[in-house]
């Protein structure tokens, strides 16, 4: 895609975007990414995919082939992966013309609460760097981020200290994102419709600099249903005075939540990845198949690890 295309698309938009995401001089232009790419990019090599590829004769392959590796899945990025690891990444999906989502993973003492997925960078200054490389990686080339899922439902498992240096390196995220990132929609998350209040869920967001970007994502990695992200969601638009946008992961959400977290049994793929649906979007955020953590029905796979069985009990709703 040519960058005088996107430069006249991006222009051709402005007018349409809400003055509150445009706070400095320097701020992203807020080209809308669904216009300057022809849909969302399937990543051949996501996890369900390289299972297939890995187990072409195996009696599962064709259903998760179809029902999974065939969509658009968020790509997460987080320790050890590099700018040019992303630039990668955002270059293939732009070489083919498509929106590419990902995720920024990687503060330090990430799932403070829930533990299976713990790490990050090992410093604040170490992450500020990381999250600036990540910015520029992606450039002025179009992608949707979400911006470290969970950061802002951890604050109970968290000392006043640590909750102050998480806003703090929030509030850079976005504002690298607003910078070096022009035709980016980035997404702060906002937790889920069963962890944290609506107007709590909004101070938290608008202290770690949500108005910086397009807006905030819910139900990352978790299970509640499209319509109780979509009250959940437009609560916490409400309370941060209307302006804010939002995109639901609806990766495994169509049975909706039974209240658990991790790995629960009965859960369904939710609807596929597209724009609109109530939200700005409607996305593959976790991918499914990927274990939440040693739990649930799977006891003994590690947090981010494929399962087939997960992956089967996910298309079947078992």
């Amino acid at each position: 895609m040519k960058t005088l295309h996107r430069v006249a698309a991006g222009l051709a938009c402005l007018a349409a975007v809400p003055v509150w995401t445009l706070t400095s001089a320097d701020s992203a232009s807020a080209a809308d990414p669904t216009t300057l790419t022809s849909g969302f990019y399937v990543n051949p090599n996501s996890s369900p995919a390289a299972w297939v590829a890995a187990h072409p004769s195996d009696s599962r392959a064709g259903s998760i082939q179809s029902n999974i590796a065939s969509r658009p899945i968020a790509r997460w990025f987080g320790t050890g992966s590099t700018g040019s690891s992303v630039a990668s990444s955002i270059g293939q999906a732009d070489s083919h013309d498509k929106l590419p989502v990902v995720v920024a993973y990687n503060l330090p003492g990430r799932d403070a609460c829930g533990g299976e997925s713990g790490g990050g960078a090992g410093s604040v200054a170490e992450y500020k760097t990381w999250i600036s490389t990540f910015a520029a990686a992606i450039a002025d080339r179009p992608a949707v981020v979400v911006i470290e899922p969970d950061a802002l439902g951890d604050f109970g498992c968290m000392s006043q200290t640590k909750i102050n240096e998480r806003l703090d390196m929030l509030t850079y995220a976005t504002r690298m994102f607003q910078q070096k990132a022009p035709n980016t929609w980035a997404y702060l998350d906002g937790g889920n419709a069963g962890w944290t209040s609506a107007a709590t869920m909004a101070d938290r967001l608008a202290a770690a600099g949500v108005a910086n970007v397009r807006g905030f994502s819910v139900n990352v990695s978790n299970y509640y249903s499209t319509s109780a992200s979509l009250t959940y969601a437009n609560a916490v638009k409400a309370d941060l005075g209307g302006g804010a946008r939002f995109v639901i992961d609806t990766s495994r959400n169509g049975n909706g939540s039974n209240g658990e977290w991790c790995n629960p049994p009965g859960r369904k793929l939710g609807t596929p990845p597209q724009t609109g649906g109530g939200a700005d979007m409607l996305l593959w955020v976790k991918t499914p198949g990927n274990s939440d953590g040693k739990c649930g029905i799977a006891p003994t796979v590690a947090a981010g690890v494929f399962s087939p069985d997960i992956a089967v009990r996910l298309i079947n709703g078992t």
